[in-house]
């Protein structure tokens, strides 16, 4: 295992998408190919499976060094109600589009801190997005919080709005590691909104954790992993750090690369967790999450509706996905469209009636269906090519491509379709730079990506 890490531990994407981010541009999309795009995905699918909606609420109190996503840096909560006013023009903007009453299916907050927002005015926002929409029978409302400010009124708003799932961001338990990334909380924090959840009515809670933090060891992660234990989480998200300082600036240069665990010892960080997760009775999901078998996560996986997009692995797929609020991704399954980067750029536009985005991608026939090979890849660790449908031209140039890693026992080549043994989960990433047409007709020629493994 330790020469197959270093063979295959290069830069690649996550794929939350495909074509990845770095593939989109400011001129391959504008606005009204993306809202006749959404008008198109809207009337195939809001009958029959209804919509999914992500809102970025994205400030914080105070910067997690580790942290990669959108957001800002600010004590001053008066930011709370414009911010919010332009996320529900916004949402008018789309209500016209659509020119039908939206059956939401999902709902997520993300960060940012969602609870860095009073209940006050999350209660406004989801009273009024709901005001011009209806939940379809099987929604699943879910939201980030931070164990340092989320009250227990926070829990019963959220709750009594439909919200029955959330996840607490631990990421570690050592002083050294939480000090080093700035994401201070005590493990008696993390119980007590864990514990506060459940009493409120919540029926799946998560816990992310990360390995390959600055200073972690296996003595660390295994404290982390056993007071994780404890409180048995429905669902646990174990993400691989992705260090980019050179994409997000000096957060990420608080460190340096000879503070992080390297590849054989953060390899060993992961497979310690899996097992132990295992152990306890969590089964694994995709690359990089943890269920209880009797939560929905686990059995959309049994029954192979488990979907992955720009929120992780989620229960069911919508095929319209609509992003709100500051560089929030929409996805149409035909288009994927992301919102202004900045707070002011975004409010100022949302308030004029504009919808936000700044740039995008339209799929081609080839995307389509790459993108489903890599979801197939990504959620189920195989794929299939017998249906003609799932064709494409240089097919056998992605098998040829693939081969190594047959001859190293990672994967099995049949004749119509691709499997990923259970060795070769920790290189999924390196299955689908195979199909990756983009990543393979046009490398980086600087550094975008984080290292697969």
């Amino acid at each position: 295992m330790k020469s197959l890490l270093q063979k295959y531990n290069i830069p690649g994407p996550r794929y939350t998408s495909y074509p990845t981010v770095p593939y989109w541009s400011e001129d391959a999309i504008n606005k009204t190919q993306w809202l006749d795009s959404v008008a198109k995905s809207f009337s195939e699918s809001n009958d029959a499976e209804g919509i999914s909606l992500y809102i970025h609420l994205p400030f914080c109190e105070s910067m997690c060094t580790f942290c990669g996503c959108h957001k800002r840096i600010t004590k001053r909560h008066s930011v709370e109600s414009p911010y919010i006013d332009a996320v529900l023009k916004e949402w008018d903007s789309y209500i016209k589009v659509f020119g039908a009453t939206p059956r939401i299916k999902e709902i997520h907050l993300g960060g940012g801190t969602p609870t860095f927002f009073n209940p006050e005015n999350l209660n406004k926002l989801i009273e009024q997005i709901m005001s011009k929409a209806e939940k379809t029978e099987n929604y699943e409302f879910s939201f980030e919080a931070h164990p340092q400010n989320t009250t227990k009124e926070h829990l019963k708003t959220l709750y009594d709005l439909g919200f029955k799932r959330n996840s607490f961001g631990v990421q570690d338990y050592d002083p050294l590691v939480q000090k080093t990334i700035n994401r201070v909380q005590s493990y008696e924090q993390v119980k007590a909104v864990t514990d506060m959840s459940r009493e409120v009515g919540y029926t799946s809670v998560s816990h992310d954790l990360v390995f390959g933090l600055p200073h972690q060891t296996l003595e660390s992660i295994t404290d982390s992993i056993e007071k994780t234990a404890r409180l048995m989480p429905e669902r646990i998200a174990f993400y691989s750090y992705a260090h980019v300082p050179w994409i997000k600036g000096l957060g990420q240069r608080g460190y340096s690369e000879a503070d992080l665990p390297k590849d054989e010892l953060k390899r060993s960080l992961y497979e310690f967790g899996k097992k132990r997760f295992l152990e306890l009775g969590y089964e694994e999901i995709g690359m990089d999450h943890f269920a209880l078998p009797t939560d929905g996560l686990t059995r959309s996986m049994h029954e192979k509706t488990l979907h992955r997009n720009f929120m992780g692995y989620t229960s069911g797929k919508t095929k319209l996905m609509i992003g709100l609020g500051m560089s929030s991704i929409s996805d149409s399954w035909y288009s994927f469209a992301q919102n202004t980067k900045t707070v002011e750029g975004y409010e100022r536009q949302a308030m004029a009636g504009e919808i936000p985005i700044f740039r995008g991608h339209i799929l081609s026939d080839e995307d389509l269906v790459i993108r489903k090979h890599i979801l197939n890849i990504m959620c189920h660790f195989r794929t299939d090519f017998a249906d003609p449908k799932m064709q494409f031209p240089e097919l056998q140039d992605t098998l040829l491509r693939l081969r190594e890693m047959e001859d190293d026992g990672l994967i099995e080549i049949g004749k119509d379709y691709i499997k990923v043994f259970e060795i070769g989960r920790p290189f999924i990433r390196n299955v689908c730079m195979a199909f990756d047409l983009h990543l393979i007709r046009k490398a980086p020629n600087t550094r975008v990506f984080s290292m697969t493994i």
